[in-house]
């Protein structure tokens, strides 16, 4: 009883150390669910170090030796597995075996088995498929239990006489089986502990930051402005709980919540040092109230005493700034400061992506000019010269021949957005080829086969008038006798499939070249709806061309 009691008196110091171990940095690595290698070799020299203060904090017993060296062996293995915990229990054998010589022999060889024993105890639980175990007390208690219990087995096989050797373990081994299965149950239930607040404090950064992303999606795309910036500077104020949120450009207040709000006005220019730090070096400032005072620059009288202050980056140009503050009587948590941090970052990748898609919209309208400009002037020239000659004769279809080009007109100058109905496409079109008919007369017939399923589906706009007028330019027009024009519009299964067909065969090598226009409205498809949607080609010289657009097409339920 009095080992026992010796031991327990022993293990209260090395518990203290644990406890204050847990609370450090140091303990950080133990809350990674795969251990890095640099973490294992910090967790090393940390229960190397338990096991050598055992090993130091020994209690003679009858020429023997009782002490906790085992348990820092055993935790190593049980937490970083057979690797971690045989390097812990031979590192501290051999200390022992340098201070003591053969003389502790045995107990040099039961401290370098107690850390493989643990390690055996980690392959154990995961194979079970309860990794959560490893960090149980019980399963510390149980693994140290078994340490211990093979150390009596290593005495009794390896000291002589035998009879010595009995006589040794009936006296050590149970103060030994209980003492030190206690202190690794209550070392471990330190760590559970500190584990699970770690692991709270992460679910309660990864709620906050999810909600904060949640709320704000969508803000951004109505530009970065004041407008934008009070929206999401009440989301971060009312997500994180700070004393104030302000949100600027690179040179004034945008918005402003919180403590303070009487003289830090949205609208007023940056004149705070440390903001003007952040902009001007594009770095992130943390004055905590502690090591570095914030002082207003606005008001002596400002109640805030620390901040944060993050710049806002988009493609690593700084954009504008995020501050969160806490008054001083207030410290600023860890866990705000990470989280202020990682706002910064997803605004700017917000800011980021409503840029691209700004560059984007330029870019279809820059095309949607492109391909407007793509219209031949010969076209208008060739039109005004039909009407002219149909005038005297028939002036009812000259009328109606310049509405239709009115029409053609109209439409090729309004027309700004990205996507139109194939009805919309096929108006446009029909306004074009009757003035082409007029001009050619019975040289050209058109033939439409629609899918009236298809009518409202949406197709980039001015998709189809360039296919067809590449068909009366570089089909129809070479030829000799009747030219035919088939439009035809279908679906198969999730795909729609527009085709334009001519029986002249006179574009294959148009086809094979890079006409502007064409690839222009292939890309533009591709980048709507995917690579394996497009512009398909089919060409047979002097007999037929065919160009098909493939779209995807999602089939109604027939009600």
């Amino acid at each position: 009883m009095d080992l026992t009691i010796s031991l327990l008196r022993q293990l209260s110091v090395f518990l203290v150390i644990a406890y204050l171990f847990s609370k450090s940095p140091a303990f950080k690595p133990l809350t990674e669910k795969n251990l890095q290698p640099k973490s294992k070799l910090l967790l090393f020299a940390i229960f190397t170090g338990f096991s050598v203060l055992g090993i130091y904090t020994e209690l003679p017993v009858e020429g023997a030796i009782a002490n906790t060296g085992a348990i820092g062996a055993v935790l190593a293995g049980l937490i970083g597995g057979p690797v971690l915990g045989s390097a812990v229990g031979g590192t501290a054998a051999l200390h022992l075996f340098i201070l003591k010589g053969n003389s502790a022999l045995v107990y040099v060889v039961s401290t370098g088995v107690a850390g493989l024993f643990g390690g055996l105890a980690n392959i154990y639980l995961l194979r079970q498929n309860k990794p959560d175990q490893v960090f149980s007390p019980k399963a510390a208690f149980l693994a140290t239990f078994g340490a211990e219990a093979l150390q009596m087995l290593i005495i009794l096989m390896m000291k002589n006489p035998f009879s010595e050797a009995w006589a040794l373990v009936k006296v050590i081994a149970l103060p030994m089986m209980i003492a030190n299965p206690i202190g690794s149950a209550l070392f471990m239930s330190m760590m559970r502990d500190q584990k699970s607040m770690f692991d709270k404090v992460g679910a309660l950064f990864s709620a906050k930051a999810f909600n904060i992303a949640d709320r704000s999606l969508g803000i951004l795309s109505k530009g970065f402005n004041a407008e934008s910036a009070k929206q999401l500077a009440e989301i971060i104020y009312d997500e994180t709980g700070v004393g104030a949120v302000s949100i600027s450009d690179g040179k004034k207040i945008l918005a402003y919540i919180g403590i303070g709000d009487d003289h830090h006005l949205p609208g007023l220019d940056i004149v705070s040092p440390q903001t003007l730090e952040a902009v001007r070096d594009n770095k992130v400032i943390f004055a905590d109230g502690v090591h570095e005072h914030f002082q207003c620059a606005i008001s002596d009288s400002c109640q805030l005493g620390s901040a944060l202050i993050v710049p806002l980056r988009v493609e690593n140009e700084v954009v504008g700034t995020i501050k969160l503050y806490e008054p001083k009587n207030k410290l600023f948590l860890n866990l705000n400061k990470t989280l202020g941090e990682g706002i910064a970052k997803l605004l700017g990748e917000q800011l980021l992506r409503d840029r691209y898609r700004t560059q984007r919209n330029l870019l279809v309208k820059s095309e949607l000019k492109l391909i407007q400009a793509q219209v031949n002037p010969h076209f208008l020239f060739n039109a005004l010269n039909t009407i002219i000659a149909i005038v005297r004769n028939d002036p009812e279809q000259a009328r109606s021949l310049l509405r239709h080009l009115s029409n053609f007109f109209r439409k090729n100058l309004k027309r700004s957005g990205d996507l139109s109905s194939l009805e919309e496409e096929l108006d446009h079109v029909n306004s074009y080829l009757v003035i082409e008919r007029a001009r050619f007369g019975d040289r050209l017939q058109v033939i439409e086969e629609i899918d009236p399923e298809l009518l409202q589906i949406k197709i980039p706009t001015f998709t189809l008038q360039p296919i067809v007028e590449n068909a009366v330019k570089h089909g129809i027009s070479n030829l000799l006798d009747a030219g035919v024009i088939k439009i035809s519009a279908g679906h198969s299964r999730d795909r729609a499939i527009i085709a334009v067909e001519d029986n002249a065969g006179c574009f294959c090598d148009k086809l094979d070249g890079d006409g502007l226009g064409m690839n222009i409205v292939d890309k533009r498809i591709k980048n709507l709806y995917g690579n394996q949607y497009g512009i398909q080609t089919e060409c047979v010289p002097d007999q037929v061309t065919r160009v098909a657009l493939v779209l995807p097409f999602e089939e109604r339920e027939s009600k």
